[in-house]
């Protein structure tokens, strides 16, 4: 449903709304995100807490920045992968390892010497 239908809707159903929480309830019966119900709600003159919308957006805000670090990282994994699969005997230091010392270490080619 678009803006202009659900607006006209929700103006009969709020009337019949009975409900605690006017955020949640105008966000699940239109399916909807946080932000646009209370935009929308604001635009049909309900008065909702100032606190309570700021928690909202607060809380959005973060959940977003979390999904994009999650995205960032799931990016940077799967090229580190891609990158191993092209290039299976180098790393970060070494174009070409030849092997490894006792201790671990790697031995070889470094991508200045390359």
């Amino acid at each position: 449903m678009k803006q202009p239908q659900r607006l006209q809707s929700a103006k009969r159903w709020m009337q019949k709304f009975d409900g605690e929480n006017v955020i949640r309830a105008y966000r699940k019966r239109y399916s909807v995100d946080w932000l646009c119900a209370i935009k929308e709600l604001k635009m049909l003159g309900v008065e909702l807490d100032p606190g309570y919308v700021r928690q909202l957006e607060q809380t959005v805000e973060e959940q977003f920045k979390a999904n994009r670090k999650r995205k960032l990282e799931k990016q940077r994994a799967d090229e580190a992968l891609e990158w191993e699969n092209k290039y299976p005997d180098s790393d970060e230091n070494f174009y070409s390892i030849a092997g490894y010392t006792s201790g671990g270490m790697p031995y070889g080619i470094t991508w200045e010497e390359a």
